[in-house]
């Protein structure tokens, strides 16, 4: 139980790695994620982080979702969703928080889902991948009709679940354990490995691998340099001139040594 992000697909590519091979990837841009609400156990039942993606015109929102973000006081988004969490990471999220995608790590598995590309009304060959009847041999009419779908009077009825022919597509799913190749945090973007659900522009849904255990998540990562690897770097480049200073005293203190030497060398003579 982790949060994750709200993302819109953006289509596919491929990307080379250092020993040549090329890796297909599907790139995600996350749309800007803020904190709209925040469940508690004592109040809700359950605790969850609730994020908005996005942005939206008040004249595009029904009253309620409007009187939703103004109890709030956070700016309104196009999709709302839900994330539990456990109740000790509770104080890491505050209303309003933004969420961008380095929350996430190179190498890391997560679950992606999304609405699978409709496909209309289909018959049994091509939603349920049966076989075709015989094209000859007597058969004229019913080259790609699924065939028997029951039996006679008993027991008279067509059972439940019977893959049949209907309309195919457009429906929930998610892939399990896919690969984070790369991540792109200026563009907000990321690289991830295989195909996903969803047309190019739909909206995803990413989270950690719930196969994997040992991954976490960590809230306000620093993506630039650290302050202690600042004030080092500050420190070396103060140190150099010093350095570059020793060195010209050793350099100019060469040539009194030289005379030095000449003046014992004559008063031995």
């Amino acid at each position: 139980m982790s949060i994750g992000l709200i993302g819109k697909k953006c289509g596919m590519t491929r990307i080379f790695t250092e020993e040549g091979s090329s890796v297909p990837v599907t790139v995600i841009e996350a749309l800007p994620n803020r904190i709209s609400q925040l469940k508690e156990k004592t109040n809700d039942g359950y605790n969850a982080v609730q994020l908005s993606s996005g942005n939206v015109k008040k004249s595009r929102m029904s009253k309620a979702i409007a009187g939703h973000f103004a109890s709030t006081k956070t700016k309104p988004g196009k999709n709302i969703n839900e994330f539990r969490i456990l109740e000790n990471d509770q104080n890491d999220y505050k209303l309003g928080m933004e969420l961008t995608v380095n929350i996430f790590e190179k190498g890391q598995k997560v679950d992606v889902t999304g609405k699978t590309i409709g496909k209309g009304f289909a018959g049994t060959v091509k939603r349920h991948n049966f076989s075709m009847q015989d094209a000859t041999h007597g058969n004229s009419l019913s080259h790609r009709a699924p065939g028997s779908i029951g039996q006679n009077q008993t027991p008279g009825r067509v059972f439940k679940g019977k893959k049949m022919a209907g309309h195919m597509g457009n429906v929930q799913r998610t892939v399990q354990n896919l690969e984070i190749i790369d991540i792109d945090i200026e563009r907000n973007l990321l690289m991830i490995k295989g195909a996903i659900p969803g047309h190019p522009g739909s909206d995803v849904i990413i989270k950690l691998a719930v196969k994997r255990n040992d991954q976490v998540i960590t809230i306000n990562r620093r993506t630039d340099s650290s302050p202690a690897e600042e004030t080092s770097k500050d420190t070396s480049a103060d140190s150099s001139p010093a350095e570059e200073t020793s060195k010209d005293t050793s350099a100019d203190s060469s040539p009194a040594e030289e005379a030095a030497d000449k003046k014992v060398e004559s008063e031995e003579n």
